[in-house]
């Protein structure tokens, strides 16, 4: 399933935040979404998972999602929303719950995205239990469980250190080479994002529009925390985005 998002305008009150963003989503492709502070990249994505809806303009669903699809859009946040008194399973299980999927169908599906994400041996863990790593792994492994058409990634790895980020990354690239999935991921690191993304979408300073779009055509699994090629590219990103990040935050320090 396409994502297509057709002149998204935006305001809050007298301040525009977007403007005339137009852009197509291509299945099985991560697209990220970069930019300053305060452009607009988070409200985007709320738009794209139908949280918010645009002053102007719209988001259109092209195509049918898979069969076995319980969630076409499903969120993947920094702060991982955990229920504490849950278990890892019991956490990735409380999805399937809400499509009244229980019992062995349920521990199928449980098994084979813990299996993915690596936290079979943990899945009687509580989330105190676990590193910040590992509880960005359940959040992923709940997202994957019900197979979403696409998946909306907001700043997922901010929160965690550079070793466990890099990991994540790995993990990331690994689920989607076995499996190619549909994704939007926000993100201010532009190292995150050559090493992520087949599409880099640079978003200017608020109100947020498009500045520049960067296709990388070199597959996930060739790409490597210490290549120079994927440097170059996310050195070209900064030297576009330098001075408008100087820019917006300037502007975020007199609001």
């Amino acid at each position: 399933m396409d994502i297509r998002l057709d002149g998204i305008s935006h305001f809050y009150g007298a301040t525009e935040v977007l403007r005339d963003v137009t852009q197509d989503i291509p299945s099985g492709k991560i697209v990220c979404l970069v930019g300053p502070s305060g452009c607009g990249k988070s409200t985007l994505l709320r738009f794209i998972g139908g949280l918010e809806r645009p002053s102007k303009g719209r988001v259109l669903q092209l195509g049918i999602p898979p069969s076995d699809c319980l969630n076409p859009l499903t969120f993947v946040f920094q702060d991982f929303s955990l229920l504490p008194w849950r278990s890892v399973r019991g956490n990735v299980s409380l999805v399937l719950e809400d499509h009244g999927i229980r019992g062995k169908k349920a521990q199928t599906i449980i098994n084979d995205v813990l299996r993915r994400t690596k936290l079979s041996d943990f899945s009687r863990a509580l989330p105190k239990q676990l590193s910040g790593g590992m509880k960005q792994r359940v959040a992923i492994a709940r997202a994957l469980a019900v197979n979403p058409a696409v998946m909306l990634l907001d700043e997922p790895f901010s929160a965690l250190d550079s070793q466990t980020c890099e990991l994540l990354m790995d993990d990331l690239i690994t689920l989607w080479t076995r499996q190619p999935f549909t994704a939007v991921y926000v993100t201010h690191n532009l190292t995150e994002a050559v090493r992520l993304g087949h599409r880099i979408i640079v978003l200017s300073r608020r109100p947020g529009m498009i500045h520049e779009i960067k296709e990388i055509d070199r597959p996930l699994s060739e790409r490597s925390y210490a290549d120079p090629e994927l440097e170059t590219i996310r050195k070209e990103l900064w030297e576009l985005m330098r001075e408008e990040a100087r820019a917006a935050d300037e502007e975020l320090q007199h609001v």
